[in-house]
């Protein structure tokens, strides 16, 4: 047999979606399974989109401008505009997800060994994207007796090197849903700014942010011009995960430039996602007010029920909707593998994502998951019930 590429076999697995065939098998047997583990929401996409994809004006699905077209840009620079960022069409480069906007970011400001210093955990894909790029990620652990809050940025400033490209962030955060407060980012930002540095702040949850907290993007720092990328993506926004759309964001017109490169070799975007999207945006109403209420009364439920349970410890999360839980187990890999594999309760049972995928060392943190609340609140019920009687089993053994 030929041999295959190293890079093929330093690819991590997904945390979220390696399971699936244990889910699968689960099914096979009958056996419900209420799945935590995956960011897909239950909450309808936008009617005007679900509308322009039924009545697409045109004949031909046809390529479109490599940076997206016309018409979605302005409407997503709109969209900013309307959220008080002065985004112009031209900040803009269109993206087949907010995976490919990573993927173009890191293609444009990082050469094979260069480093990007990440706050952990973090969304499992970076290490993918990571090393698709060739670029080493350097973690900075955060930790869960402080909400998984930004780590001293002394921290950070200790790990930069001649090899340092970047700090990525997500903003908020998945899988923690911690928000980064206007005194960290400005922390960041002097950081940045003094060693020359990018600052990648992953947004796609910006809309969704809980009680009387504030989202403050980093476009909102003047001096980050030319340091602040922006990625953003449709997916969460109107829940529109399969549309597979996002952008890349920034002032910085000679990183834009070099990633319409990147954007040209892939040809295009989806035109009838980048459709729908904008009709979504020119038709909003009152979407994201009642989905954040909703996501609101089910975050509220299921932290309140997780920590009844005894040894588990959840945090509040104030932004995205996801819960990184610490549980009284010696291996959370093996105990969501066992979930789907050898219990159930009356036929039922839950899938979970193992949270040592969430960190550069999959070693480093055996006893997390992260759940995700995005099913309805008597599905989060009933899960929490299933794991409460789990847990007990499962620690009898």
């Amino acid at each position: 047999m030929p041999q295959l590429s190293v890079k093929g076999n330093q690819m991590p697995a997904s945390p979220i979606r390696k399971l699936v065939p244990y889910s699968d098998k689960a099914k096979q047997r009958g056996t419900k399974v209420y799945h935590l583990n995956i960011g897909q929401p239950d909450i309808a996409s936008p009617v005007p989109a679900l509308d322009a994809y039924h009545h697409l004006p045109f004949d031909v699905i046809a390529y479109t401008h490599s940076e997206g077209t016309p018409e979605y840009r302005k409407a997503l620079s709109d969209y900013y505009k309307g959220r008080g960022y002065q985004v112009e069409s031209d900040n803009i480069i269109v993206t087949n997800g907010g995976s490919e906007a990573l993927l173009f970011t890191f293609g444009v400001i990082a050469n094979s060994g260069d480093e990007i210093i990440i706050p952990e955990p973090f969304y499992a894909n970076y290490n993918s994207f990571a090393v698709q790029s060739g670029v080493k990620i350097v973690p900075i652990k955060s930790n869960i007796e402080s909400n998984f809050g930004l780590p001293p940025i002394e921290s950070f400033e200790e790990k930069i090197t001649e090899k340092t490209k970047a700090i990525l962030i997500c903003h908020p955060g998945n899988p923690t849903g911690y928000l980064y407060s206007k005194e960290e980012l400005e922390k960041l930002k002097d950081l940045v700014i003094k060693h020359d540095l990018y600052l990648i702040s992953d947004e796609v949850y910006a809309e969704y942010i809980y009680g009387n907290e504030e989202h403050i993007s980093v476009l909102s720092f003047d001096e980050l011009k030319d340091n602040a990328i922006i990625i953003d993506s449709e997916s969460k926004r109107f829940s529109m995960c399969g549309a597979r759309l996002g952008a890349i964001i920034t002032k910085n017109q000679e990183v834009l430039q070099r990633a319409l490169k990147f954007a040209q070799a892939r040809l295009s975007p989806v035109v009838t996602s980048q459709y729908a999207a904008t009709k979504a945006h020119e038709n909003v109403g009152d979407y994201f007010e009642e989905s954040r209420a909703e996501y609101v009364s089910r975050r509220d439920l299921l932290v309140a029920e997780l920590n009844k349970i005894p040894g588990v410890i959840c945090p509040n999360p104030k932004g995205a909707f996801y819960c990184m839980v610490e549980l009284p187990v010696d291996d959370a890999e093996k105990f969501a593998i066992w979930l789907l594999d050898e219990f159930d309760l009356d036929g039922e049972t839950v899938m979970v994502a193992p949270g040592n995928g969430f960190y550069s060392d999959p070693e480093s943190v055996k006893n997390q998951v992260r759940i995700a609340y995005v099913l309805k609140k008597e599905d989060l019920q009933r899960s929490v019930e299933i794991l409460r009687v789990a847990l007990e089993k499962y620690n009898s053994i």
